[in-house]
């Protein structure tokens, strides 16, 4: 269910600490002010991630936060496995999504993870990566409910390695599906109540 732990605890350290420093750079705020959009925190659910910066009703900066909150994750994993191994490459995962859901840049209140998960996981199980984005797709293509699409897409990670045979990362995307389902406590609430706005949706 683990990777061998083989790397230096020191270096490991290390890798947990840039990969935290990565996944916390907000970039949803940062293309949002950049191209003159207002603060992300002010608009919408105030949250981070691309499903908000689509609210601002431009698509090519929502676009842009999706693949660099994907890819800050992603490229994070990459580098800690070709550095170091596979014990390094799932902290690096773990580490760039808390970054990301925590960042020290704002005072530990960040986003909701899913792009950052799927991005470090399309690095760890590509192929498991690809059927969770594709579940994303279908649920979302179905509802058109973003965070609905992005719980059912989180649960079906395990049971995607389970199906694939890696059980190896099986743990840690447990974790994290589990503290994506944390995150979304309050649309959940909304699911249950059916309030939730569909994608695209203002507010």
């Amino acid at each position: 269910m683990l990777p061998a732990f083989e790397t230096a605890p020191a270096l490991l350290l290390l890798v947990a600490v840039l990969a935290y420093l990565l996944g916390s750079v907000p970039f949803g705020l940062v293309i949002t002010r950049a191209l003159g959009l207002g603060d992300l925190r002010q608009i919408g659910s105030g949250n981070i991630g691309a499903t908000n910066v689509l609210r601002t009703g431009n698509k090519a900066a929502a676009l842009a936060t999706l693949l660099l909150d994907a890819g800050k994750g992603g490229i994070a994993v990459l580098i800690a496995r070709l550095a170091l191994g596979e014990d390094a490459a799932q902290l690096a995962a773990l580490a760039s999504f808390l970054g990301h859901i925590f960042p020290v840049w704002l005072g530990f209140r960040g986003g909701k993870g899913v792009a950052t998960f799927l991005g470090t996981l399309l690095v760890l199980a590509w192929p498991a990566g690809l059927l969770a984005c594709a579940t994303w797709a279908a649920v979302a293509a179905i509802s058109r409910i973003s965070s609905l699409s992005a719980l059912v897409a989180a649960a079906s990670v395990p049971l995607w390695l389970l199906v694939l045979g890696r059980g190896e990362a099986l743990a840690l995307t447990v974790v994290l599906a589990v503290l994506i389902f944390q995150r979304h406590a309050t649309n959940i609430a909304r699911l249950r109540a059916g309030t939730e706005p569909k994608i695209g949706a203002k507010t």
